[in-house]
C-alpha cells in the first residue's frame, strides 16, 4: 500500500503520424522528470487521432508496446496511453496500462466517437478495466467516455478516474465542466490529460489538462497551448478522509448495465 501516489501528466504536440518523431520527443519532455509513480499520455500519442488510417495499428509486441515498456522500466514506473492495435483482424483504440511490475493491462474504447465516424474503423470495447496500483483502485478510461457518466459510475469503489484524450479547443468547455462532474459524482480524484497543438485535418488542441479531487476541486491544471509535464502527489489518506465526511457513495442507485 502506497499512500501518496506520485502521477505525471504529459501535456504534448504530436506529431501527425509520425511515431519515431513522437517517441523522440516524448523522451526530452520526460528526460528531467522527478520520480514518479504513473506517467501518463495522451489518446492516440504515436500518430495522433487518425483512427481512418489503419495502416498504422500495431500488434501488442509492436514497437509503441515496446517503448513504453522502456520507458516503464528507465523510470522504474507505470506508463498508460493509447493507440491502434489490431487483433484478430479488428483495429482498436486501445488504452495500454505498462505496470512497474512488468505486467501489461488494456482496455479498448467503449464510446467511439461518431461525429468522424471513428465506429468504422475502430471495433468497440467491451468493458472497463480497473487497475490496483499500488494499493489504489484506478479506472482509465478514453476521452469521449468523458461524455457518458452511467459506463464511469463509481460502483467499485475507484480511486482515481482518469480520461487519456485528443479533446479539441472548440469543445474544450465541455471537457472541463465534465471532468469536474465526474469527480463529484464518484467522489474521486478525476484526471484529465489533453494534447495541444493541430493535428494532419486542422483541428486545434490547447490542453486544458486538469486534476480535480473528490470534492470537485481543481488541484492542478496545465497552462493552455502550451507543452507540459505536470507532476502532482495524490493522497489516498486525504480521500478517505473526504468520503468519510460525506459519504454520498453508500446512497447511489443499484442498477447495472446490460
Amino acid at each position: 500500500m502506497n499512500n501518496n501516489l506520485n502521477i505525471t501528466l504529459v501535456q504534448s504536440n504530436i506529431f501527425w503520424k509520425g511515431k519515431e518523431k513522437n517517441f523522440s520527443h516524448l523522451n526530452d519532455l520526460l528526460e528531467k522528470i522527478q520520480k514518479t509513480d504513473i506517467i501518463l499520455l495522451p489518446e492516440m500519442f504515436n500518430t495522433g487521432f487518425c483512427p481512418a488510417d489503419t495502416s498504422l495499428s500495431e500488434s501488442m509486441n509492436g514497437k509503441t508496446v515496446n517503448w513504453m515498456k522502456e520507458l516503464s522500466k528507465q523510470n522504474n514506473c507505470s506508463v498508460a496511453g493509447t493507440l491502434m492495435i489490431v487483433e484478430n483482424h479488428k483495429v482498436f483504440n486501445r488504452l495500454v496500462w505498462v505496470s512497474v511490475s512488468g505486467e501489461t493491462l488494456t482496455y479498448d474504447k467503449y464510446h467511439l466517437f461518431s461525429l468522424i465516424n471513428e465506429q468504422r474503423y475502430i471495433s468497440k470495447g467491451q468493458e472497463r478495466l480497473i487497475i490496483d496500483e499500488q494499493g489504489w483502485k484506478i479506472c482509465p478510461l478514453i476521452c469521449y467516455d468523458l461524455r457518458f457518466p452511467v459506463f464511469c459510475r463509481n460502483n467499485v469503489d475507484y480511486d482515481i478516474l482518469i480520461y487519456l484524450a485528443n479533446w479539441p479547443v472548440k469543445r474544450i468547455d465541455a471537457w472541463g465542466s465534465l471532468l469536474k462532474a465526474r469527480s463529484i459524482e464518484n467522489q474521486c480524484y478525476t484526471i484529465g490529460v489533453n494534447r495541444v497543438g493541430e493535428d494532419g485535418n486542422g483541428a486545434l488542441f490547447n490542453g486544458h489538462s486538469k486534476v480535480f479531487d473528490s470534492f470537485g476541486k481543481e488541484i492542478i491544471s496545465a497552462t493552455d497551448n502550451t507543452e507540459a509535464v505536470l507532476q502532482i502527489s495524490l493522497s489516498l489518506d486525504d480521500l478517505k478522509l473526504k468520503r468519510r465526511q460525506m459519504n454520498f457513495l453508500q446512497d447511489r442507485d443499484d442498477f447495472t448495465l446490460q
